[in-house]
């Protein structure tokens, strides 16, 4: 496919004698909003960590662009710059601002002088809503706030994927919502997204693609017609019924 962006095979990840992932495979396009699913335990952060080279891999391909980034020759700042990531718990600098903490990697990693990093960090403050709060420290924010600045210190990175580990799960109910709302926007102008959620009805009306995962493997994807209209395997049943039959 022209438009595949990254590309996973064959995936394994091992704890010691724990396998998580026992060979995953799927692949992203341009544009893609791919939404993974499962219950806890089934692999989902793992994935998104061994994607994004937090966890090397045990065994398998993760080719970006055709290179596989598994391969220690390449620079890991330099890909997670353009493959991102939001984490649950944010991860913010304490001792920054948001606007600092928006700037940072820009700085480091990009190699922007101060005040393109500053303008870029600025502006996707402003995208997600958090403009008036650019001064604000991170214990100075809500959680919704916080997450959304950590939305925007992603996006100022420029990433061509933005990975996303359930980035409302640490959130009150009230502040999910924000959250969402910004994500869907980023959906609707086209960012290509990889997003594990345990928000069903978002991921349903968000993502392009789904993938069900269970016990270490993709049981299941597809579009979210198929994966939440006519799922094929008992699993994939027995899992969404815990949140629309109820």
């Amino acid at each position: 496919m022209s438009d595949c962006i990254l590309e996973v095979r064959e995936l394994v990840k091992n704890f010691g004698e724990n396998e998580v992932l026992k060979g995953v495979d799927f692949s992203i396009a341009k544009g893609d909003v791919t939404c993974v699913i499962g219950a806890s335990g089934s692999g989902k952060s793992t994935l998104l960590r061994c994607i994004n080279l937090l966890e090397r891999p045990t065994g398998g391909l993760i080719l970006f662009h055709d290179e596989d980034i598994t391969s220690q020759t390449r620079s890991i700042p330099e890909y997670r710059a353009r493959v991102g990531m939001v984490f649950q718990n944010f991860n913010l600098f304490y001792n920054m601002t948001a606007l600092q903490n928006c700037m940072v990697g820009v700085r480091r990693v990009l190699k922007k002088d101060k005040e393109t990093a500053r303008s870029l960090a600025f502006s996707f403050l402003d995208k997600v809503g958090m403009s008036p709060f650019i001064n604000a420290r991170p214990r100075q924010l809500s959680g919704g706030q916080q997450q959304r600045v950590a939305i925007a210190r992603a996006l100022a990175m420029r990433p061509e994927i933005l990975l996303f580990d359930e980035p409302t799960s640490a959130l009150d109910p009230q502040m999910v919502g924000e959250v969402l709302a910004v994500i869907r926007n980023l959906a609707d102008e086209g960012l290509t997204m990889i997003i594990v959620t345990h928000e069903m009805a978002f991921a349903r009306d968000v993502s392009s693609h789904v993938v069900f995962m269970h016990d270490g493997v993709i049981f299941e994807q597809g579009s979210p017609e198929q994966i939440y209209q006519n799922p094929q395997k008992q699993e994939t049943q027995d899992f969404l019924a815990r949140f629309f039959n109820g």
